[in-house]
């Protein structure tokens, strides 16, 4: 069913804090935007507990508050939202086409925000402790387990690089690895190894989080050749089995990575289509802060807004002027 016949300006898909990001800067430029945030809104942060390195938090947040301060934030300045999951899309031509279900949808111009999730070990007792000692982001939550021991599961050179940080907080880190060789980079492996800090567990998986009273404890591990199972003292669990970016939707119309991650032109957001953007963890697999996910949102509906403004009829804004030309370098 088409949503009467009206085209918008600009879709964003996604709600997260690209997603809203675009969407605010977007609706301050009135565009109007149409933000398809999924039914599980929100992003990574709404299974995070508290966040203290965003600024302008001076005292920290929960995520879910903070993305309902940035959901907020856009519906003041008008965006309108459809809290479903898009099932199809069509960027064939213009223009766009984008499916909630039955319901159909049409744009001028899309930001794709998607964002990326982190793998998860299928433990219910990991779902049970999230934000409560298990964490998919060391940069994020490391120092939330100053002097504690914390294990961390994986590895490549993510697990590597969350170990390694780790260390500079907890007492003890505890790499445990399923297997006996590593996918991790040598150069990565060894600043691991050479850290006081860190040990290793391998061979083995982790069959549970361990808790009392709402607070980590520790884990069960399983060793995978002889079938032992022990426990190792933990407050913190890190999994650092990689990300997978939200891209299903997007793979047979936007360039992409070998791992689905969507690839925008240099300094820009801007995918291999016109008109189609992408912004935040669905095309950064390196940072994946929130910051930097808002960042990129605010780029994406900028370099929205000029491609829209550029066409006839449609004006542009105070808020952008035309991209400038690169000025030389000076001596």
């Amino acid at each position: 069913m088409l949503n009467d016949s009206k085209v918008e300006d600009v879709i964003i898909i996604g709600g997260g804090p690209a997603g809203y990001t675009a969407a605010l800067y977007a609706a301050r430029a009135n565009l109007h935007p149409l933000v398809i945030e999924g039914f599980q809104w929100g992003g990574q942060l709404m299974i995070t507990s508290d966040v203290e390195n965003y600024p302008g938090y001076a005292d920290g947040v929960l995520g879910p508050e903070m993305m309902q301060d940035f959901r907020r934030q856009a519906e003041r300045f008008g965006a309108r939202f459809v809290t479903d999951d898009a099932t199809r899309v069509d960027f064939s031509e213009r223009p766009f086409r984008v499916w909630v279900g039955d319901d159909e949808y049409r744009a001028r111009a899309v930001i794709v925000a998607t964002g990326a999730t982190a793998r998860q070990l299928g433990l219910p007792s990991e779902t049970a402790f999230q934000g409560r000692g298990v964490s998919y982001c060391a940069v994020c939550d490391a120092a939330f387990f100053k002097e504690r021991e914390v294990v961390v599961v994986g590895g490549g050179d993510s697990a590597m690089e969350e170990a390694t940080f780790l260390a500079k907080f907890a007492t003890r880190v505890t790499v445990v690895h399923r297997r006996e060789e590593f996918r991790a980079s040598k150069i990565m492996l060894e600043r691991a190894r050479n850290n006081p800090k860190v040990g290793f567990v391998m061979n083995a998986v982790v069959e549970e989080v361990l808790g009392e009273d709402g607070r980590m404890t520790g884990v069960r591990v399983r060793d995978t050749v002889t079938g032992e199972t022990w426990e190792i003292p933990a407050q913190g669990l890190f999994v650092a089995i990689g990300h997978d970016p939200n891209t299903r939707l997007f793979l047979d119309w936007l360039d992409h990575d070998e791992a689905g991650y969507l690839v925008t032109k240099p300094r820009t957001t801007e995918t291999n289509i016109p008109g189609v953007f992408a912004a935040g963890d669905v095309q950064d697999h390196v940072y994946r802060q929130a910051v930097t996910a808002a960042a990129s949102g605010t780029m994406a509906a900028l370099d929205a807004e000029r491609f829209l403004a550029a066409e006839e009829g449609h004006p542009g804004s105070a808020l952008t002027a035309p991209r400038p030309e690169a000025e030389p370098a000076r001596a």
